[in-house]
């Protein structure tokens, strides 16, 4: 299983003209197909006088659904290129719309193929990225003696801080990689010879 992953921070465009032909890319982040559909649906009713309205979506951490179409460009000259992109750039959790106004100008198979994997190229190039992480979170409640100390020590050890509320004591959720799990564990009871009583958690990902 994937630790990590890379998507989308935000909805993109890039344009290319190739030969009179405008190729627009239109990116977009999905965690789910019915979204990855709904930004499709989206895209062709925005451009309803393009000749084509090719897509590629991967979803899923590990890039587990892979979807494509060429919509009525030669097959496997538009929507594949398109999500090779995706794969190669370890962009997940995305769909990529390339929308072209034909300009007139055949471009054969290889040219189609270069278009629409630079108009996505183009589309990435231009785009925020979001990188996520799987992370462990531990709740724990500690003294005012211990609790500002052990909160610098995660930012010190890269451990993310989800949660810190001050009360009679202090209740702190950090989130850690899952095999630092143990070291986390072990520090704490270091820190407090052992009186620290504390519990897992989910297992979730956290923007890094």
């Amino acid at each position: 299983m994937a630790e990590q992953y890379t998507t989308l921070a935000a909805p993109t465009e890039a344009e290319l003209e190739i030969k009179k032909s405008r190729f627009i890319c239109a990116l977009a982040p999905a965690r789910t197909e019915e979204e990855a559909r709904e930004f499709i649906a989206q895209q062709i009713s925005a451009h309803p006088k393009a000749r084509h309205h090719c897509t590629a979506f991967v979803l899923g951490p590990d890039a587990s659904v892979q979807r494509s179409n060429d919509d009525g460009e030669p097959s496997g000259t538009a929507g594949r290129p398109m999500l090779d992109v995706l794969l190669q750039e370890e962009i997940t959790d995305a769909v990529a719309v390339v929308i072209r106004y034909f300009g007139g100008v055949l471009l054969g198979a290889s040219g189609l193929i270069r278009a629409y994997g630079n108009a996505v190229s183009e589309g990435i190039r231009s785009a925020q990225l979001a990188h996520y992480a799987l992370r462990q979170e531990i709740t724990v409640v500690l003294g005012y003696q211990h609790g500002p100390s052990f909160e610098a020590e995660c930012h010190s050890a890269g451990w993310f801080v989800v949660d810190t509320s001050y009360g009679e004591r202090v209740t702190l959720t950090f989130a850690v990689p899952p095999e630092e799990t143990d070291q986390a564990m072990d520090r704490l009871a270091d820190l407090t010879s052992g009186a620290a009583e504390p519990a897992l958690g989910e297992t979730r990902w956290v923007l890094r």
